[in-house]
Formats: structure tokens, sequence, C-alpha cells
């Protein structure tokens, strides 16, 4: 596994994080109809091509998360490199979304499992060929009343682990996303409660399922407030307490964490991570990003359909800010 410690680590090392630039075409259209920009191939595209051929990313990014439609793709000039051809020539790993998507849990009103495990062999050793040297999978679980149950924690936890160990039987670096959802109104102390369960459960399955730990990249949640929670917790208060819950429950075999937003602000997400490695000290693992929004809707705005280099720059100027910050380096004012 060797080789998986190696990729995971360029994945979260010295500084760099991930792009998650895996939406899927109904996300994407979403994001498109707020700039008032069509959804067409030809304009997710130029897009994509505008974040990943942008001068410099590779300083702040190790690796791109896409979506099938995504790696299929190629940059709009020159000769039509496929982007993941693009992305290694940077030194850039290439990444690919491979669940199917969350579905309603049977039995279980209001809770979700991840699909997708049916073929995933045979489309990991096809995204393998294509270029691709890791992947991502993400489960959601959902706090409310009486959720998350047992069950919900248990099979979101069964399918993360099988499908890493299908990952790493293919060659691909898996990224665990056991992602607890900001939605409602529950408090950080009830956030914590639940990261804390799906995090013991998720490993326990991982080591279940003889998957090196060495070899991944957990993609987790920070412990923080609903978003319609009346108290929200301080940006120190975040730090702290999704630090310790990180330190009861990841072994210190685990290479790199790199969190998602989750529907955080693109500056919450950034100050949070900068937080936590300003105060981590010496951690086993390195703390990094994994962003979606946090990381692009800074460049949407900027882009508007029409103007790719202040799309570009404004890309540019928030990797490298999150890139800071997973050095816990960034200034206050410049959050």
């Amino acid at each position: 596994m060797t080789n998986l410690k190696e990729i995971a680590n360029q994945m979260t090392g010295s500084g760099k994080g991930i792009l998650a630039a895996d939406e899927s075409t109904p996300t994407c259209k979403k994001r498109f109809d707020s700039i008032g920009v069509e959804s067409t191939f030809e304009n997710r595209n130029e897009y994509r091509d505008l974040l990943i051929t942008a001068s410099g990313m590779e300083k702040y990014i190790g690796g791109v998360i896409m979506f099938d439609e995504t790696l299929r793709q190629s940059t709009t000039c020159d000769n039509k490199t496929p982007f993941a051809d693009h992305l290694i020539s940077k030194g850039v790993i290439p990444g690919i979304k491979v669940d199917k998507g969350a579905k309603e849990l049977a039995g279980f009103s209001s809770e979700k499992v991840t699909e997708g495990l049916d073929g995933l062999r045979e489309r990991l050793n096809e995204y393998y060929e294509m270029g691709a040297r890791f992947a991502k999978w993400r489960a959601v679980i959902t706090i409310g009343d009486g959720i998350p149950s047992l069950a919900c924690y248990e099979a979101n936890a069964h399918a993360l682990a099988r499908y890493a160990a299908l990952c790493q039987e293919s060659g691909l670096v898996p990224i665990v996303e056991p992602e607890v959802l900001m939605d409602g109104t529950h408090t950080i102390e009830k956030c914590y409660e639940v990261t804390d369960m799906a995090l013991k459960i998720t490993f326990d399955q991982l080591k279940k399922q003889n998957v090196s730990l060495e070899g991944i990249v957990l993609k987790p949640n920070m412990v923080i407030s609903a978003i319609d929670c009346p108290e929200q917790a301080t940006v120190e208060k975040v730090a702290e307490l999704t630090l310790k819950c990180l330190k009861t429950n990841v072994p210190t075999e685990v290479t790199g964490i790199a969190f998602l937003s989750g529907g955080q602000s693109s500056n919450a997400a950034t100050a949070h991570l900068n937080a936590m490695n300003a105060m981590g000290g010496s951690l086993p693992w390195n703390l990094t990003f994994s962003y979606g929004r946090a990381l692009q809707q800074d460049a949407l705005n900027s882009w508007k359909g029409e103007n790719r280099e202040a799309g570009q720059s404004s890309f540019l100027e928030r990797a490298k800010n999150n890139s800071l910050a997973a050095m816990g380096k960034l200034a206050k004012q410049a959050i």
C-alpha cells in the first residue's frame, strides 16, 4: 500500500488541498442558474477548464475530484488535452466521484443510504485506465427528531468500507466521507455526539473490511452548529471540538484529513480550517480542505459565463487562502 500512501500524502500534504469539482449535472445547473448561465455541456466544460487550467493552481491544489462527465472532458484550447492528463502534467492527482447518490433507507423515514456498489469494481478499473488515482464516496447522516438511527450509521459505514476496499484493490486511494449534515437547528454539542458515533462506526467497518488506513483520505464534516441553530458556535469552539473529536476517533495511521465545507460560507470554511491548524500543535495527520462551493463560489460570481480571467483570479485567491489555512498561517484580516 506504499504507493497509495504516497498518493494520499500528495493530495493532502504541505499546504495542498483538494478541489471538489464533482458536481452532478443537476447540481451544476443550480449553481449556473444562480449566476444566470445556461447549463450546457459546453458551458460546463468551459467552467471546469477555467478552474483546472488556472495558472499556478498546483501550488495550492493536490487533487481534483471530478464527475464522470468531467473526467471525459478536455481542455478548451491548445491540443484539447483530457483533463486527467492535463492535471497529471501539473503534478495534480485526478480523482473521480463514484457513488450513485443518497437514496431513502428502507424502513427508516427521513434517513438515507448511499448506493453505487453494484458494478463498482468494473467502473473503478475503467477510471484507473482513464488516469484517476483516487475516488470519492459520500455518505449523508441527518440529525433530527430521533435520528440518526444505529441502522443508518451502520448501513452507511458498511458501504463506505466496501467501497474503500474495492478502491484499494483497483489502485485508487478512497476518500471516505461520512458527512453529518448541517441542516436543522441542533447545537454544536449534538453535532459532536453524532460525528463521534459516525467516525467510530466508520473506522470499525474499515478495519473489518481490511482497508489500509495509510491509503485513505478521511473527508469529515467539522463539528459545527446547525445552520438554523439560534446559538452559533465561535470559530475557536468549532476548531476545539472538531480537533477533540478527531483525536478521539481517527487512528494515527490515516495519512490525511480533508474537510468538507458542508454549506458553510467560503470565509467560515477557511477560518475554521486555519484555527484548527493554528491550535492543533503536532498532529498525526495533515489537516486540509476538500471544498466544492467554498472554493468555487468566488470564481462563479466573478466568471458569470463571460469573464474567464476574473474567475481564475478569484479561484486562485481563495485556493491560496485555504492553502495558508491548511498550515495555520492565514492572517485574520485575509479571512
